[in-house]
């Protein structure tokens, strides 16, 4: 694993904590930050997978796009393409005034989150 990979998937895990931290919070959760995060966090294992690979990719938040990036590779990633395009919605929709993420819609997204970061470290290591 090089440098970069390596923080790549340190940047993940934060986003990993810090999504479920703000899920399971009994004062005020965040479950648009929770939401959020656990875009993020995946965002990040698709970005150390792509370095790992050497393959190029531009600065996105995208995950779908990411996917369509990772499939030369990995082309199971296409079974996930549903979880992938409920936690897109995550980097921009609940960022912003006007829509905020329910707690159901956060438990998604962290259910989601620990599928797809599961497949992600197994390729990884």
């Amino acid at each position: 694993m090089n440098a970069i990979q390596k923080e790549w998937i340190d940047k993940a895990e934060g986003d990993f904590i810090t999504a479920l931290r703000e899920y399971r919070a009994l004062k005020l959760p965040n479950y648009d930050s929770a939401g959020f995060y656990a875009q993020q966090c995946i965002e990040k294992y698709m970005k150390a997978f792509l370095q790992m690979h050497l393959i190029p990719f531009q600065k996105t938040h995208d995950l779908l796009a990411l996917m369509e990036l990772c499939i030369p590779v990995f082309p199971e990633l296409e079974l996930e393409k549903e979880l992938l395009a409920y936690l897109n919605q995550f980097a921009i929709n609940y960022r912003y005034p006007g829509d905020f993420a329910t707690k159901e819609q956060a438990k998604h997204a962290i259910k989601s989150m620990e599928r797809l970061r599961g497949i992600f470290r197994n390729l990884i290591k």
